[in-house]
């Protein structure tokens, strides 16, 4: 081996020490960290979703006769609403539901 591939070599086994190692395997706390995020995004998106287009409604009363608008803003979502959410998504996950 010459001095030059002695060099490439070992620059080669620098930059791979300092590479990160790559894991795919999740811990449980990993993985209940991304459902508890899931849930939260959901529980939002749905919230925008909604107060996008707030529910109003326009009756006529028997009595008087008059027009009445009636207008409901969603609520906000939660933690308990959330968690709601994420015990949902991990009883999935866990194939419980």
């Amino acid at each position: 081996m010459t001095e030059f591939s002695k060099q490439i070599a070992n620059a080669a086994d620098q930059v791979k020490a300092a590479m990160p190692k790559v894991s795919f395997n999740a811990n449980g706390y990993e993985i209940r960290t991304q459902v508890l995020a899931m849930a939260k995004d959901h529980e939002w998106s749905d919230f925008h979703a909604k107060f996008a287009g707030w529910e109003q409604t326009v009756s006529r009363d028997p009595k008087t006769g008059e027009v009445v608008a009636t207008v409901a803003m969603p609520t906000v979502p939660g933690v308990e609403q959330v968690l709601q959410a994420a015990e949902k998504f991990y009883a999935f996950v866990n194939g419980n539901k």
